[in-house]
């Protein structure tokens, strides 16, 4: 991906302290209340969200850990790679609202360390990257980045900029009201058309994912071989049904909330092909 030396953001809060390398335990009470916070706040199922935690988090062993000059060039570099994605997901729909005649409100984007404050609760690592549309931030500990690439296996900073894409497409949500009216059903349906909603949600972020590779493309060609690649297998990886089948050996359809492999390459790759916003309306399609 061509980044370096494109503009950076100002929109990034970093709230990261200066402690050491952080290695997380095995499942407790701490992953099963982060799992219930992400099932209310975040329209996770809270057992999806405590196996996949379960799943993936945790650093390596010490021996594989590399030296603290190396963690702190790579989360230097990190920095500037999240800065510059960042502003080219604002360039990008500010020119898309730009062209409807509004006005695009840019999310802040959060880097922090283990656990932060949010208007959502408490935000923490083991969750991965999320959005909270009570304060409209993007939430990051740059460790995902390790996780996505070693124990996802997912490499690539494509890759790591698809995820922080979905992301702000959840912003774009919040701003269009779309996620208000998916929050509006919450009690009123069952939970399993309340996870049909969320999946429909998240397919969505993906779409919209693909509509800002499309443009940042086309305007700054930052697309170079394997990219596309990258980022469709960051959409498998991160599937539901592959997710469940890494944590507990089968999969249960009616509990997803994002959407299977096979879906999330879908509309990503929908939205990367037309870079058409309408064409990223899960809520009318009549399949997903």
């Amino acid at each position: 991906m061509k980044w370096e030396g494109n503009r950076q953001s100002e929109n990034v809060e970093d709230r990261r302290g200066a402690g050491g390398v952080r290695r997380a335990g095995g499942i407790g009470l701490g992953t099963i209340v982060l799992g219930l916070v992400a099932s209310y706040f975040l329209g996770i199922n809270p057992m999806t969200a405590i196996n996949a935690i379960n799943g993936v988090q945790g650093a390596l062993p010490a021996s594989q850990e590399a030296p603290a000059e190396q963690q702190a060039a790579a989360q230097d570099r990190n920095t500037v790679f999240v800065r510059t994605v960042v502003a080219d997901t604002e360039d990008t729909w500010g020119k898309i609202f730009a062209a409807s005649g509004q006005r695009y409100p840019a999310p802040k984007l959060v880097l922090y360390n283990a656990a932060t404050p949010t208007a959502c609760g408490t935000g923490q690592a083991a969750m991965g990257p999320f959005y909270c549309p009570g304060d409209q931030k993007v939430y990051l500990d740059l460790d995902f980045f390790t996780t996505l690439e070693r124990q996802l296996n997912s490499p690539g900073e494509f890759a790591k900029a698809y995820v922080i894409a979905h992301e702000v497409g959840h912003h774009l949500q919040k701003i269009m009201g779309t996620s208000d009216q998916v929050d509006a059903l919450r009690g009123k349906v069952d939970t399993a058309t309340q996870n049909q909603y969320s999946v429909r949600l998240e397919l969505q972020a993906d779409c919209y994912a693909g509509v800002w590779a499309h443009h940042a493309d086309a305007q700054r060609q930052i697309l170079e071989n394997g990219d596309i690649e990258a980022a469709m297998n960051a959409a498998q990886q991160i599937g539901d049904d592959t997710l469940q089948k890494k944590s507990q050996g089968y999969i249960v359809p009616d509990s997803f909330t994002h959407g299977s492999s096979a879906q999330r390459m879908r509309w990503f790759n929908t939205g990367l092909q037309s870079g058409r916003v309408q064409d990223c309306d899960t809520f009318r399609a009549k399949a997903l």
